[in-house]
């Protein structure tokens, strides 16, 4: 159904719901439960059952489920995984905070989902800003409100930026 590639791996969301990743492994972004790198595509341990998209940062990747909810894995630093944590996980940990959601953006540290509503909401690195909080230097490990948005349709994130298309 998709295919996603972050800095040294790649991550296929299947039409059942389930992601198959292979490549670079060294902090578990390939979610089989080890940091072992893999030449073909391995099944994620746990937790992505009912995905509908897949995205992936340099080091981490994220699944939005068919209910609305976000799971990520791999590096966690800054709080990327939006776990409340600096902990890598090797296999889907649910983002904190998140239900309601309709689309998911990763950038290079940081990811934001859209929600039913029009608002965003936004986790990880954010020295630029790119969380829509302000520059605050340090991560965000649990998602926040994007200030002043209310009315998007569409979200995408890149190095260090997010943008959202308005409706």
């Amino acid at each position: 159904v998709g295919i996603t590639a972050g800095f040294g791996h790649t991550c296929a969301l299947l039409a059942n719901g389930s992601a198959r990743c292979w490549g670079d492994n060294s902090a578990g972004q390939l979610g089989d439960g080890s940091r072992t790198n893999q030449l073909s595509p391995v099944t994620l341990v746990t937790g992505l059952d009912s995905a509908v998209a897949l995205v992936a940062g340099d080091f981490h990747n994220c699944a939005l489920l068919a209910d609305g909810r976000a799971r990520c894995w791999g590096w966690n630093d800054n709080g990327r995984l939006g776990d409340g944590t600096t902990v890598d996980r090797s296999t889907p940990a649910a983002v904190s905070g998140i239900g309601n959601a309709v689309a998911i953006a990763a950038g290079t540290a940081h990811n934001c989902v859209l929600l039913a509503d029009g608002r965003a909401r936004c986790w990880g690195y954010n020295a630029t800003g790119q969380v829509g909080e302000g520059p605050g230097g340090a991560g965000r490990f649990t998602c926040v409100s994007v200030d002043g948005l209310n009315n998007a349709v569409g979200i995408t994130a890149g190095f260090g930026h997010t943008c959202a298309l308005l409706a």
